[in-house]
């Protein structure tokens, strides 16, 4: 039980990193947190609807494993004999 929670542990660690990263690569709509890190700069670089599309289909499959891993690391603390 310790390996699986300790491999849980990493997804979740990896997971939030690169969640945290994809969602700041998107394209922004606005003012706001893309503009402050350089939003117009990849804008200008025009991002295609492929590249865009998949962007927002990797963030959904990362995010899903993080909720997976946040999940199982409940069940594992719940239901835990030790």
């Amino acid at each position: 039980m310790l390996i699986l929670k300790i491999a849980l542990i990493v997804i979740l660690v990896i997971t939030s990193l690169l969640l945290t990263l994809f969602i700041l690569l998107h394209k922004g709509r606005g003012g706001g947190l893309s503009d402050m890190f350089g939003g117009g700069v990849t804008s200008s670089l025009g991002s295609s609807g492929v590249a865009e599309r998949n962007l927002n289909r990797i963030t959904v499959v990362v995010s899903l494993v993080w909720v997976a891993s946040i999940v199982g690391l409940g069940l594992l603390a719940r239901f835990s004999v030790v």
